[in-house]
């Protein structure tokens, strides 16, 4: 179970990536909106990996060379404004759930469900 430090260290991390990758100049990471969903470093502080969920995504493959090719320039901007003594290697992965969660949601709402009167509860307590 992380500590309460680690947590504090993730969510820092999180927020100052999340402004970071706005800063970023590489067309290959500007394909759509980005957001850091979640952050997991290990208890050493030598390895941080980023979560990230991008909607518009056109090409993951070119994005993620991108992130790479970014990474350490984030890391060492990472590192200056978090004051960190041991900065972690930072490893980017795709997080694809708010995008299947919009799909489900619109799946949900495309059901022709028939909602159910009063008469009908009514007649189902007699």
């Amino acid at each position: 179970m992380p500590s309460n430090k680690l947590n504090r260290t993730n969510e820092d991390i999180r927020l100052v990536m999340s402004q970071l990758l706005r800063e970023v100049k590489d067309p290959r990471i500007h394909q759509g909106l980005i957001s850091v969903t979640h952050v997991d470093t290990t208890g050493d502080l030598k390895y941080s990996k980023i979560y990230l969920s991008v909607m518009g995504l056109k090409d993951e493959k070119d994005f993620m060379k991108g992130i790479k090719s970014a990474s350490g320039w984030l890391r060492r901007e990472l590192g200056m404004r978090l004051r960190l003594r041991n900065v972690p290697e930072l490893t980017f992965t795709l997080d694809h759930s708010i995008e299947y969660g919009a799909h489900i949601s619109s799946i949900l709402a495309g059901l022709d469900i028939p909602e159910d009167s009063e008469d009908d509860e009514n007649t189902d307590k007699k």
